[in-house]
């Protein structure tokens, strides 16, 4: 179902509206809290209904940190791409990677697998968290 087939209902406008107030990614549980403190009642089940949505519709992007929690925010590109996250400030920066997507199709082709989709994220540390003592 795609975003203008998908009905927009006053919990999905509220979850969008957080997401536009929201500095990089957050969890699920963190933008619950978030709408809470400003007074909005969407249930945690809702909003977690909500993103999954918006992922397949791409509206959010979606990121599994280290810890293995997904972690979610308002596209910054549209299109396929990856992320290269620092591990101590949370910087992301969107990488569109010509040898990861040869890599996939040839994975994916070597075992037989058709449609395959896939993400990729890398963890690092950024040039201003290098810096710091």
């Amino acid at each position: 179902m795609t975003e203008i087939e998908r009905r927009t209902t006053r919990q999905r406008r509220a979850v969008h509206d957080i997401l536009q107030r929201t500095d990089g990614f957050a969890s699920a549980q963190e933008l619950h809290q978030r709408l809470r403190d400003v007074g909005d009642k969407v249930g945690l089940a809702t909003v977690y209904r909500t993103l999954a949505a918006m992922a397949d519709d791409g509206e959010v992007d979606v990121l599994r940190g280290e810890d293995g929690e997904l972690r979610y925010r308002r596209c910054a590109s549209h299109g396929h791409h990856h992320h290269l996250v620092c591990r101590g400030c949370g910087r992301v920066e969107e990488m569109i990677g010509a040898a990861v997507e040869t890599w996939a199709e040839e994975a994916a082709s070597r075992h037989g697998f058709v449609d395959v989709l896939h993400t990729f994220e890398a963890f690092g540390t950024c040039p201003d968290c290098r810096e710091r003592p």
